[in-house]
């Protein structure tokens, strides 16, 4: 990939798990974390050094109630942040 970019989750809504896209352009440290509606972080997704291309990682919200959540993916001066919908 030529640049970073985040996908939307698929399926959304989600119950219990839903499954997240990400291209990464750089070789360099990658953070995905999901925040609840109030901005405290409820998970850490990915958090380690990634090679240059495109990513999937999954997402269970198994133990969370149904509500709004966000999730965000930093990279060097890169970040991105998109919302996804636990319904239980």
């Amino acid at each position: 990939p030529s640049a970073y970019s985040l996908g939307q989750n698929y399926p959304n809504p989600f119950n219990p798990t839903t499954n997240i896209k990400f291209d990464v352009a750089r070789l360099g440290g990658v953070k995905i974390v999901v925040y609840n509606a109030m901005g405290r972080e409820v998970q850490k997704l990915v958090n380690e050094n990634l090679n240059p291309g495109t990513y999937e990682t999954i997402f269970d919200g198994s133990n969370l109630s149904s509500g709004v959540y966000f999730y965000k993916i930093s990279s060097g001066d890169f970040s991105e942040t998109k919302k996804m919908l636990l319904v239980k």
